[in-house]
């Protein structure tokens, strides 16, 4: 006997991802004419992004690897790495990577058990590599569409496509039900943000003595990394990347 309330709800969800999947479709054929329509609003939360993360974020990132001895930060870095194995884990399931969730599983269970909650990663010295996969991804992956590159206040890059994404992945985090109250889920997302913004000081280093255009090469890393993420490894062929208008470019000073 079919039951009412399921059938209820089950037709709008169906409804509602039917409609998700045709709007990532219909925006990959726009890209084709035009990979980056909002180069304009990107810039302008890009500049407002390093102007917050060079008076706030940064010189917070340098007190935290000035503070935090070596050991201590990776043990850092390893239990939120391992919490996020949770979210690749779901998601591996939800793509049918069957094989990758089974070695998603034991990684996650030997670090858990035998690296003291995730602190020390065993895993890789049990050739069991890091994988990494989100709702974003799911997405994309089901509907072949990566959507317009968008940068968004704080949380930096991202897509049109993955921001449908972000609500799965925080749900999804074992830190959505873990923290008992607001302060402490808060605590705990801020020291996450720390130690990743901590960990990119040293490939900002690199960056910075190469002569070009911050925004491009962010948009390019990001868009070239979330292709490879989705396939794998192994993206169909594009087309080169596409040069901005004059209109859209930053003026010479």
């Amino acid at each position: 006997m079919t039951n009412n309330n399921t059938a209820f709800w089950r037709a709008p969800l169906l409804a509602g991802l039917m409609i998700l999947l045709a709007g990532c479709a219909s925006t990959e054929k726009m890209m084709r004419t035009d990979p980056d329509p909002l180069v304009k609003y990107n810039r302008a939360v890009f500049t407002f992004n390093d102007k917050l993360d060079k008076a706030v974020f940064k010189p917070v990132a340098k007190a935290y690897n000035a503070v935090l001895p070596q050991p201590a930060n990776d043990a850092v870095t390893n239990f939120f790495g391992n919490l996020r194995d949770v979210v690749t884990l779901a998601n591996d399931l939800l793509q049918l990577k069957l094989h990758q969730a089974a070695m998603d599983s034991a990684r996650l269970i030997s670090n858990t058990v035998f690296g003291l909650g995730g602190l020390i990663d065993v895993a890789r010295h049990m050739d069991l590599p890091k994988h990494d996969e989100d709702f974003g991804q799911t997405l994309s992956y089901w509907s072949g569409a990566e959507g317009y590159y968008l940068v968004l206040p704080i949380l930096g890059p991202n897509s049109t496509t993955d921001i449908w994404g972000l609500p799965g992945d925080s749900v999804a985090n074992p830190l959505y039900f873990v923290s008992t109250t607001t302060a402490a889920w808060a605590g705990l997302q801020t020291l996450y943000f720390v130690d990743l913004r901590a960990d990119l000081l040293r490939i900002e280093r690199v960056i910075e003595d190469i002569q070009i255009d911050p925004y491009a090469f962010q948009r390019q890393a990001y868009l070239q990394r979330r292709r490879n993420l989705v396939y794998d490894g192994n993206p169909p062929t594009l087309k080169p990347d596409f040069e901005e208008s004059e209109e859209a470019a930053p003026q010479a000073q």
